[in-house]
């Protein structure tokens, strides 16, 4: 009985610890629509935080490639295009990166941070945070 109740509790922390992290999958959506456009991988190298898309629900952009990208990632197919760069870890957000947007090839400074266990905040901005755009994305189901 008792190795039965401690196997419980040790699956709920470890479930609980997994689910604080912005590493994973997340779901991000059109701000047009409303409805999930991507998949984005979180990752952590070296300590710091990136993100790329590894998944484009619309049947006629799988082949997309960033047109107003500048620089190396000009004309790179937005499917396994790295979107966040260099994320370092301060306190309870992920801040000191870059975010592009495939969309218009702007790039920005921005921050992350996890708001609830299945929700991040991203926050993508010029100059200072207070001149930017705030979105937020969802955890996808394994």
């Amino acid at each position: 009985m008792n190795k039965t109740i401690l196997t419980f509790v040790f699956l709920l922390l470890t479930i609980s610890i997994n689910s604080q992290t912005i590493f994973g999958k997340w779901l991000s959506t059109n701000d047009e629509t409303g409805e999930i456009d991507s998949v984005i991988e979180m990752y952590e190298k070296d300590g710091k935080a990136y993100a790329r898309v590894i998944e484009i629900k619309d049947p006629n952009r799988q082949t997309a490639v960033c047109k107003k990208c500048e620089g190396t990632n000009k004309n790179k197919p937005i499917l396994g295009l790295e979107i966040l760069t260099g994320l370092e870890k301060d306190d309870d957000e992920w801040s000191g990166g870059e975010i592009l947007d495939p969309r218009n090839g702007n790039v920005y400074k921005c921050y992350i941070k996890l708001v609830k266990p299945n929700k991040l905040k991203l926050r993508g901005f010029i100059g200072f945070s207070l001149l930017g755009k705030t979105k937020y994305w969802t955890r996808a189901k394994s």
